[in-house]
């Protein structure tokens, strides 16, 4: 059992709670998280304005809290801090944040209105949508990757699917901007007080936006996803107003944010790496999937979630009890040492590869998996086979997040006129 007296003195977990270290360069944080990863137990990180939490930084440990939902629960919130009661009040519980039953019956309505139909024409939808970006690219010569490319791709394939009129989209794109630009990232009080507001706001005006859409496809449903889960029949259920908006806050905070954001390390990673570029251009079809996960692992888009302990568990000789906070490190278990061999390594024949960037297994595994595999497979496709090809330029402008590894803007270029 790990001594109270860890908490105290050379506390290795301090760094983490310290506000610039994660602003710091992501070798330092790499760094740092290896340190913990070689104490003997979960490490105890302090918080100013909270209890504190446990830091689970091994694949192991990551892997074993998440597939023990009925110990390490999702409810009251996954994000540090948890939502306030009064905004799960107002805009209903997402997924992430629910277990049981209410998480599983949930789940079960979103996944029966994934179609074989439906997820076929989403898929025939990446592949026309990454073809125009690029075609968009090509003719246009911008010169920030962020905005021309990544963040377009998963856009325009949710709304695509959800079935979003285009004269939507434009305020939904501002709206997932300003819900998520804030998450995880240190700021001065004026800010604090200011920015939660802005990003309250425009969770709302998303959700009514397509609360509006569901009650109009209930009276006439297309083939569209919001169709599909306002009609979904799962032992009498379909989603409510609330449940939808909640959703597709979820799904386009979490589904755009994270795709565009491996995207985005995805071409910092192969413009650094160029043997695995030339690699991968060599055979795409052979190394594609292998480049895909690996650039997930490398720069794991999620970097953790929070758990409140429920039931009384050991872990590596540590006893966690109720009403304890642990944290899923996914950041450090995706470069443990002991699964990784030469964890810090983009190498895209890695094999195997099981990375913990989708969570790691159990009833919270990602929904989305799949599409952000094919997304990012079919743009990348794109992007290296064309005859132009592209390059990052200088290094990412990153977030300074504790939540996401968010990259605010890229430069990129062409290696031939």
């Amino acid at each position: 059992m790990t001594l109270p007296a860890q908490r105290h003195g050379t506390d290795p977990g301090r760094e983490l709670a310290e506000p610039g270290f994660w602003q710091q360069p992501p070798a330092h944080r790499l760094a740092a998280f290896a340190r913990l990863r070689a104490a003997e137990g979960p490490v105890f990180v302090p918080e100013g304005s909270g209890p504190g939490h446990w830091a689970l930084v091994r694949h192991a440990q990551v892997q074993e809290a998440s597939r023990l939902p009925k110990v390490f629960a999702s409810a009251p919130g996954v994000t540090t801090p948890e939502p306030a009661r009064w905004v799960r009040a107002l805009f209903g519980d997402s997924m992430v944040n629910l277990d049981g039953p209410d998480h599983a019956q949930l789940r079960k309505i979103v996944q029966r209105a994934f179609t074989p139909r439906l997820l076929a024409a989403a898929e025939a939808d990446i592949h026309a949508v990454a073809a125009r970006i690029v075609d968009d690219v090509l003719a246009e010569r911008p010169d920030e990757f962020v905005s021309a490319v990544a963040s377009r791709l998963p856009l325009e394939v949710i709304c695509n699917m959800m079935g979003i009129p285009e004269h939507y989209r434009a305020e939904i794109a501002d709206s997932v901007n300003h819900a998520s630009e804030n998450i995880g990232v240190e700021r001065g009080l004026a800010s604090r007080l200011r920015m939660p507001g802005r990003g309250l706001r425009a969770l709302a005006r998303m959700q009514r936006m397509v609360a509006g859409i569901g009650r109009e496809r209930r009276k006439h449903p297309t083939d569209d996803l919001i169709s599909a889960l306002v009609r979904a029949n799962v032992d009498g259920q379909a989603l409510g107003a609330r449940q939808l908006g909640a959703f597709f806050s979820l799904l386009m905070v979490a589904g755009v944010e994270t795709t565009r954001n491996a995207i985005t390390h995805g071409l910092t990673l192969l413009t650094d790496h160029p043997d695995q570029r030339d690699l991968l251009l060599s055979d795409f079809e052979k190394y594609a999937d292998g480049a895909v996960d690996e650039m997930i692992r490398h720069s794991t888009p999620i970097i953790q979630f929070r758990r409140t302990v429920a039931a009384e568990h050991t872990m590596d000789g540590h006893v966690f009890r109720p009403g304890d906070k642990v944290v899923l490190y996914y950041a450090s278990a995706n470069r443990d040492e002991a699964v990784f061999p030469d964890p810090d390594a983009f190498v895209i024949t890695r094999s195997p590869n099981p990375h913990l960037g989708f969570g790691g297994g159990g009833p919270h595994f990602c929904l989305g998996a799949h599409l952000a595999r094919v997304e990012m497979k079919a743009l990348f496709r794109e992007l290296l086979t064309r005859p132009v090809g592209l390059r990052a330029v200088g290094l990412p402008d990153l977030a300074g997040s504790n939540f996401d590894n968010r990259v605010r803007s890229l430069k990129f270029d062409f290696e031939r006129p």
